[in-house]
């Protein structure tokens, strides 16, 4: 009797074994599949785009599809460093060279950035496009360029407050010294140049602005503001306001992904136990909300009032995706990576995945740059489509 009940119990074990090995081995193929058809699309969608792109007379640089139109922007424009680097990752994720080709010639029309003062998204702009190409070319040229970057961005370092200074005075706002939560993004071309340069002075800057930032930017749930005022003279907060949020005291989504994204990434140079803390206790504030929504992708506002009859952020699911794969690899107090994917799986669908060929040929649909300002509201936008494909990059390299 022992040994049928041993027999029985083995015959049961192997079972339960072959059986979860089937299920994983189905699951990793699911996962390929979803990658190789996410990846052809995207390098399908873009070519479409290109074709367009490169019929123009000068050099241009795609933003957004509004009202059947593209939107094309200037070098100094904030958002001029996503369309390259999505050439970048589309290079990486296919390994054509064509993508590459492409991916330089619109990085280097960036070229006169690298002096650019005139706000804090010198970062965003030359790290997006010429630090995925130093990663990914290794063009020695561009170790350069990210150091002039990282010497203008710190230009707008204000040591009486340690923080980097987002945008000029504002006297219709009364706002003296502005600092958005979206300058988190911005300390990863400081810590790049730290490594290129030797020269720990772009270092102590970036994390004496990140201590600040959650100093004075996060509220005891740990959401964040969008915007800190601070004095010139003393570095004391003067106000504390949203400019592209619902209200002064709600949480504009995309912030918060940007604050999430930030400082991982500070962990990730610093290896510093407070930041990342500080992501994952973020993040704990996103999971719990009640306004987050089933499939993982963010309404606009946290705090919107009309929710559910209002509008989505593809670009804040994107960038948050990114994050939760890159955190992954660093904490397990949640499954991290569970919920990029099924982030990544809502935005590969038709819900938010554009059609081939329509959408201006960008990826993705549904993402909002600014309600109170009535801009760029439920349309594609250049950065939703750079994060998404980051995000598709590290969910590959996770899943090796």
């Amino acid at each position: 009797m022992k040994k049928l009940l041993s027999l029985c119990i083995l015959t049961i074990s192997i079972l339960f074994t072959t059986q979860s090995c089937t299920n994983a081995q189905q699951k990793n193929q699911d996962s390929a599949l979803f990658m190789e058809e996410n990846i052809s699309f995207a390098a399908e969608q873009y070519g479409l785009m290109l074709d367009k792109v490169e019929d123009s007379a000068s050099i241009v640089n795609p933003k957004s599809f509004i009202e059947g139109k593209m939107k094309y922007i200037r070098p100094q424009e904030w958002t001029s460093g996503f369309f390259p680097g999505s050439l970048w990752y589309i290079y990486e994720l296919t390994g054509d060279e064509k993508w590459k080709t492409m991916a330089v010639k619109y990085t280097e029309a960036l070229d006169t950035i690298q002096y650019f003062t005139g706000n804090h998204d010198v970062g965003f702009m030359i790290y997006c496009s010429y630090g995925n190409g130093l990663r990914l070319a290794g063009t020695e040229e561009y170790k350069d360029v990210i150091l002039n970057a990282a010497k203008s961005l710190s230009t707008r370092y204000i040591p009486e407050a340690g923080i980097i200074q987002s945008w000029n005075a504002n006297k219709s706002k009364d706002w003296e010294c502005p600092v958005i939560i979206d300058n988190m993004m911005n300390l990863e071309l400081l810590f790049e140049a730290t490594k290129l340069s030797g020269d720990s002075s772009f270092y102590h800057i970036a994390v004496t602005h990140a201590d600040n930032t959650i100093k004075n930017h996060y509220r005891p749930d740990y959401s964040t503001w969008h915007v800190i005022d601070y004095s010139k003279s003393d570095g004391s907060v003067r106000h504390r306001n949203t400019h592209q949020g619902y209200s002064d005291e709600s949480a504009w989504s995309r912030g918060q992904s940007w604050g999430i994204y930030g400082y991982i990434l500070c962990y990730r140079e610093t290896k510093d136990q407070k930041y990342l803390e500080q992501a994952e206790k973020a993040l704990n504030f996103i999971a719990n909300h009640p306004n987050y929504p089933e499939d993982g992708v963010p309404y606009w506002d946290y705090d919107a009032p009309d929710i559910p009859e209002t509008y989505r952020d593809a670009s804040a699911g994107a960038i948050l995706a990114s994050a939760l794969y890159e955190l992954s690899t660093y904490s397990n107090k949640m499954d991290y990576k569970a919920w990029a994917d099924k982030i990544v799986a809502s935005l590969a669908s038709p819900a938010y995945r554009a059609p081939l060929g329509e959408n201006g040929d960008f990826l993705l649909m549904h993402s909002v740059g600014s309600i109170p300002h009535g801009n760029e509201i439920d349309v594609p936008l250049n950065y939703a489509d750079y994060y998404y494909l980051e995000a598709l990059t590290r969910k590959l390299a996770a899943e090796k």
